[in-house]
């Protein structure tokens, strides 16, 4: 296989993205057709974007790693979900390709379980989604929001990761973090919301395949259709141009 497609540019240049691509796929130990998908969602473009309290939350040498370990946006392009759809339809559509998950949120990530239960006070609270980063020796706490960031998220999920700084994590692990994907964020509410926040948290959107509402389905033509039409446009060309 050739380099990547000089077109996925970047402010540094072709030449820059090539040896970005090069040196990720051998990190990584990326197939071709892994190589091919990351180019197509221009992950140079996306490492490392998360909205974060990082180097605040985190010693000098870990912030750095864990600041591009993170995304933004995340491409769950392999999920196809209705505008109504709600959280635990969004996890359900993740946790059915867990595979192209732990693809798009990249190297290191083992998948622990989905609605872990923490038992606080006796009551039980329910983590969406948990990991654990082995270039970290992080537990990695996800927490998906349908619609745009609110503030109360980012409280919810720093109580998660005290939870899980107190009851799972061990002396051996560093500390916990947190992920919260929305599908939209403003840069000053995130901001806000992880000014005073102790815990190491970052905000990222995601991009799902949406369906078409009903009625639209309605109009366009089905399989069947576009076949009839395609038959009908060869029969009427020429012999000679008809395609083998």
């Amino acid at each position: 296989m050739g380099p990547p497609d000089a077109s996925f540019g970047s402010d540094q240049g072709p030449s820059y993205t090539r040896e970005w691509y090069l040196k990720a796929a051998i990190e990584n130990g990326w197939s071709q057709n892994v190589l091919v998908h990351q180019i197509s969602t221009r992950l140079h473009e996306r490492q490392g974007k998360a909205l974060t309290n990082f180097s605040r939350a985190l010693p000098p040498e870990g912030s750095d790693l864990a600041e591009q370990i993170l995304k933004d946006p995340y491409q769950f392009d392999f999920l196809t979900l209705a505008a109504s759809a709600k959280e635990r339809e969004l996890e359900r559509g993740l946790l059915n390709h867990l595979r192209d998950l732990l693809l798009e949120l990249g190297r290191g990530f083992a998948f622990i379980g989905s609605q872990v239960p923490l038992e606080v006070d006796g009551q039980p609270f329910y983590i969406d989604l948990l990991f654990y980063h082995v270039r970290l020796h992080s537990y990695f706490v996800i927490e998906l929001k349908v619609g745009p960031f609110k503030p109360e998220y980012a409280g919810k999920l720093n109580f998660y990761l005290s939870a899980v700084d107190d009851l799972l994590r061990t002396p051996a692990d560093a500390p916990t973090l947190g992920l919260l994907l929305c599908e939209s964020r403003s840069g000053s509410i995130v901001e806000y919301a992880l000014r005073d926040v102790a815990k190491p948290i970052g905000i990222s959107t995601y991009r799902v395949t949406r369906e078409l509402p009903e009625p639209v389905q309605d109009e366009l033509p089905s399989i069947e259709d576009l076949q009839e039409v395609v038959e009908k446009l060869r029969s009427e060309l020429p012999r000679s141009l008809r395609p083998k």
